[in-house]
């Protein structure tokens, strides 16, 4: 991505690049450059293009001299590290092990020593005490790197780039660590196991010994205040003790200062979090009293009249893999009720505990009043506001746990209505994808999701819509703050329609057997999407199936895109972003994917429509949510002889609608969700202007505090312009006439467009109103209404406004797979 981004940028400054030669890495195996030579057909296919630089983005493997020094300028290298410190592999590793207090990277011109040529241009940033590789690689490395080889060049093409000799004072090289050089030493400070630790995460991975056991440590950051309780555990050559708490594994370094590790990884591969490491000895370990035992053989007996195949119920009997089956689960819990105590149990207890020993350790703990599952603990941001106490979360939400990203990163998630921060959200990291796709496949492959009766995931989906229902207020009011929508719209749309969204799948899942887990990616408004997490675990949706990771679409979005173990990827936002999107989805393991994308949605107003109601729905089409509505209708399409007396109706109307908090019951129109989109609608108008449009209404930012962007409408728009072909996604209504009883040339004009999300035809002629829709290529066609969808109708867009359904039953194909299976007895 390093080198995409390095040569786009090349291209957008004008520079020609005649070439490019790679061999990219395959499934994270070897460049299969760096097992030979690069010669013969090769080379001389490199000189034919003629190149007058070699730019070299990250240089992984040797390039012979006649092709470096073969350009009349040379050729020039990125390397991730203030040269000459570092040189060689893992430069950033060593960067964090080294325990630098700055890292950087340098542009030298290639010579024939390893990273040893001269400096043409160097940057450098602090080092933070919990960086990691990542963040610093995202935080600096990866966009200052780009810029810069960017500048290098120009730098070359004006004659005016250095050639600084490297000096030998500092210089070092490290290569790169294998697994059995990376056992921390623990008889050092603490910072410096932390930086041995973050150093080594996750290739090749720091390791000690812990309970005689080698266990290896990711995602440490220094502990900062007053050690926390915990469980004792022996770590070979500590000073003292490590500490199991309910953050992490604590250990100490020889200075008595600590660290925090959150993660451990056993020589079996699996990985837990480290509070969780006592966690299988515990259950394994529950002592029972003789009345418990005395029930532990009560049930055994219930198991084998069920098991009535199986010989012997042993601790290890797993009550699905013996034949059990749906039917069973409710015999089970039936006769358990009945024949111990009153033991109430549910359906969804058998799923969760599957083997004979673990359905008795959770039947104990529930003998004993104990609580089944762990107190969910949430660090809650609380606002009165909108007359009550709302609690948000703001930490990802992993394996059914709310907690911060890996690298303790952190971004301010703004109120638009006045600017002011709501809170700081965890910034999600690719170790954070990579964990939530892992909780994700795990429960899919073994979890008690898919293991459950249709009927009783339908009634879980039941149960969670009645827990949005029963806070569906306070859902609004989050996503008012959080988005700037208008309040009633959010309880109506925002939240209402995702209400009986649930409802109507959760009638399907008896009707089909699909099981899905969901694994989202979210950043500009995240706060409704983490209270729903919350839900989510009060309605009892098992651990995993719902991952909520906060973070940016480059980073998160892309790890998604790229990740193996993903096999259905749906994505809504921008045509260019999803067609990247859809070449990553192809190039990782080709997983399935639906796009819903772009759009520039046609409104066409005849001459015999109902004026009254166009002009409302009209508004409406382009106003609803302030515009930030993916089908919102982009260009009007207003017939010559009613085009003046629309405008100045639509005109008056605006002038009655009040621009204010969204909170205000009597509000029409709030702010733009965040600042970078109010500026950019800002340009938009500009442009228009520009381009000849006439600007009869709007085009500024609102003058008062917050992102408002006034209401505007544009006249005598031509089809050639930007304002005519592109979305604002904002509230812009851009209008074009067309001359009277131009039927079909109209319609000419509304399909010439790249999009197809949605369209619209106002007109008492029923006919021309079926003639236009037939033709209109959309996916969605409102005739004398205007976003009017729903739950139960399909919903995705024609062209480049992407493919696959959202909604109805078609979109249940999206997740669902047909297999044929063939049997000769």
């Amino acid at each position: 991505m390093f080198g995409q981004e390095v040569y786009t940028n090349l291209r957008k400054q004008g520079h020609k690049v005649v070439g490019v030669f790679t061999v990219p890495d395959k499934d994270g195996k070897a460049d299969p450059l760096g097992e030979s030579q690069m010669g013969g057909e090769v080379v001389e296919a490199y000189k034919a293009v003629g190149a007058e630089l070699n730019v070299m983005p990250f240089c992984s493997q040797f390039i012979p001299m006649n092709v470096i020094d073969f350009p009349k300028h040379g050729s020039i290298i990125y390397h991730p590290s203030i040269l000459p410190r570092h040189r060689g592999a893992s430069a950033i590793n060593w960067t964090l092990i080294e325990g630098d207090k700055k890292a950087g990277f340098s542009i030298f011109w290639a010579d024939d020593g390893l990273d040893t040529g001269p400096i043409l241009l160097q940057q450098e940033c602090p080092v933070e005490p919990n960086d990691t590789v990542d963040t610093l690689y995202n935080r600096f490395l990866f966009p200052e790197g780009i810029k810069a080889m960017v500048e290098a060049v120009q730098l070359i093409a004006d004659g005016k780039a250095p050639k600084i000799p490297q000096s030998e004072e500092g210089a070092s090289y490290e290569g790169i660590q294998k697994k059995s050089n990376a056992k921390v030493n623990m008889a050092q400070p603490a910072e410096v196991i932390h930086n041995w630790i973050r150093g080594h995460d996750k290739v090749p991975g720091a390791w000690v010994v812990i309970d005689g056991k080698p266990v290896t440590l990711y995602s440490s950051s220094m502990l900062s205040g007053s050690v926390p309780a915990g469980q004792p555990v022996e770590v070979e050559g500590a000073s003292q003790p490590g500490l199991i708490a309910k953050s992490g594994l604590i250990l100490f370094g020889s200075d008595g200062k600590a660290l925090q590790v959150k993660n451990l990884q056993f020589e079996d591969r699996n990985m837990i979090p480290a509070s969780k490491y006592f966690s299988s000895d515990e259950d394994a370990s529950l002592d029972l009293t003789d009345d418990e035992k005395e029930m532990a053989e009560k049930i055994r007996a219930i198991w084998k009249g069920i098991l009535s195949n199986v010989p012997v119920i042993d601790d290890t009997t797993d009550f699905f893999k013996s034949g059990a089956a749906s039917m069973d689960v409710v015999r089970l819990v039936e006769e358990v009720k009945q024949k111990c105590g009153g033991v109430q149990l549910q359906n969804e207890d058998v799923y969760m505990a599957t083997t004979f020993q673990s359905f008795i350790q959770m039947f104990v703990r529930r003998l004993r009043g104990e609580d089944q599952e762990e107190e969910l603990l949430i660090d809650y941001v609380t606002k009165d506001v909108n007359n009550m106490t709302v609690k948000m979360p703001h930490q990802c939400f992993i394996n059914g746990n709310f907690e911060d990203a890996e690298d303790g990163k952190t971004y301010n998630t703004v109120n638009p209505t006045d600017g002011s921060v709501i809170c700081k959200v965890s910034y999600a990291s690719v170790a954070d994808v990579d964990r939530a796709v892992s909780a994700a496949k795990e429960a899919f492959d073994n979890g008690p999701w898919g293991k459950m009766n249709p009927r009783d995931r339908g009634q879980l989906l039941y149960r969670l819509a009645d827990l949005m229902e029963e806070h569906q207020e306070e859902l609004a009011t989050i996503e008012t703050l959080d988005s700037g929508a208008v309040y009633t719209l959010a309880l109506k749309t925002h939240v209402g329609m995702s209400i009986q969204t649930f409802r109507y799948f959760a009638g399907w899942c008896d009707k089909i057997q699909v099981c899905v887990c969901v694994c989202v990616c979210v950043h500009v408004t995240p706060l409704t999407a983490l209270k729903f997490a919350e839900l989510t675990v009060k309605a009892g949706i098992p651990k995993g199936v719902i991952n909520i990771v906060p973070g940016s679409g480059g980073l998160v979005g892309q790890r998604m895109s790229d990740h193996p173990d993903i096999r259905k990827l749906g994505f809504t936002g921008s045509t260019p972003i999803g067609k990247q999107i859809m070449k990553s989805c192809a190039v990782s393991n080709l997983k399935k994917v639906s796009l819903e994308l772009g759009g520039k949605s046609p409104l066409i107003i005849f001459s015999d429509c109902d004026m009254d109601k166009a002009v409302r729905m009209g508004m409406s089409s382009v106003y609803f949510n302030k515009g930030e509505n993916c089908i919102a209708a982009g260009r009007l399409f207003v017939e010559e002889s009613i085009h003046d007396e629309y405008i100045r109706r639509v005109v008056e109307e605006i002038k009655k609608m009040k621009i204010g908090d969204p909170l205000d019951r009597s509000t029409d129109h709030g702010p733009q969700n965040h600042k970078a989109h109010l500026d950019k609608l800002v340009e938009y108008c500009e442009l228009g202007v520009k381009e000849g449009a006439t600007l009869v209404y709007g085009g500024r930012q609102v003058d008062r505090q917050g992102f408002f962007m006034e209401p505007t409408v544009f006249t005598d728009v031509e089809d050639h312009m930007f304002i005519a072909k592109e979305e604002s996604f904002g509230p812009v209504m851009v209008v074009s006439k067309f001359k009277d009883g131009d039927v079909d040339g109209v319609l000419s004009r509304a399909n010439n467009t790249e999009f197809g999300l949605a369209s619209g035809v106002f007109t008492r002629d029923i006919n021309k109103a079926m003639y236009v829709s037939e033709r209109l290529e959309a996916g969605t066609v409102f005739v004398n209404t205007y976003n009017k969808t729903d739950v139960a109708a399909p919903f995705g867009g024609f062209k480049q406004s992407g493919f696959g359904k959202d909604l109805g039953e078609e979109a249940l194909h999206e997740y669902l797979r047909t297999k044929a299976v063939t049997v000769e007895y």
